[in-house]
């Protein structure tokens, strides 16, 4: 595995008690990794609650939050205990209470848990098309929140399904005259 010096994740379970640690600048590059991990957590049976930990990051881009949210809204939906986000960076922590974040979430300034305690996830590598979709969901997630985001990324959204109608149409047109 060949290190990434400027970001990565990190992950620990324990009996259903998820921690993931951002390190570095965190951005949309790494979204198809953060899903992956999201979904293994969807899929366990034995899922308490998540904290996520920003002490280390830089920057969060709004696709990374959204797909933060998207953790937030699961764990609302299986009543499970509230999750936790700990930021002591001040721009990443208004950012957070700016997008809302703060409704799906309990806010701390203080890490509870060390690094060397974390396994580092492999980066997945994902195609356009991939990294596209991620943005979009992540997004949506984002708009579900609050209105406030609803009004921030209405087009931003707009602007990425016109864009995947476009791709599947393309790729439509392709099937027909390549069959």
């Amino acid at each position: 595995m060949v290190p990434n010096p400027g970001f990565k994740i990190l992950q620990a379970e324990r009996r259903g008690v998820y921690v993931i640690k951002f390190v570095g600048e965190i951005r949309l590059n790494l979204c198809s990794t953060l899903d992956r991990v999201i979904e293994r957590m969807q899929a366990d049976d034995h899922f308490v609650t998540v904290i996520v930990d920003l002490t280390e990051t830089t920057v969060v881009d709004s696709t990374t939050l959204g797909l933060i949210a998207k953790i937030g809204l699961f764990a609302r939906e299986q009543d499970r205990i509230l999750p936790t986000i700990i930021s002591v960076n001040a721009d990443v922590t208004r950012l957070i209470m700016t997008m809302g974040l703060d409704d799906l979430f309990v806010i701390v300034s203080k890490a509870a848990v060390h690094a060397s305690d974390l396994l580092e996830i492999p980066i997945l590598q994902a195609s356009e098309d991939e990294v596209r979709e991620k943005v979009l969901a992540a997004h949506l997630t984002l708009m579900e929140i609050n209105d406030a985001n609803k009004e921030t990324f209405r087009d931003l959204v707009a602007a990425l399904e016109c864009d995947q109608a476009e791709n599947d149409n393309r790729w439509a047109t392709l099937g027909r005259h390549g069959s």
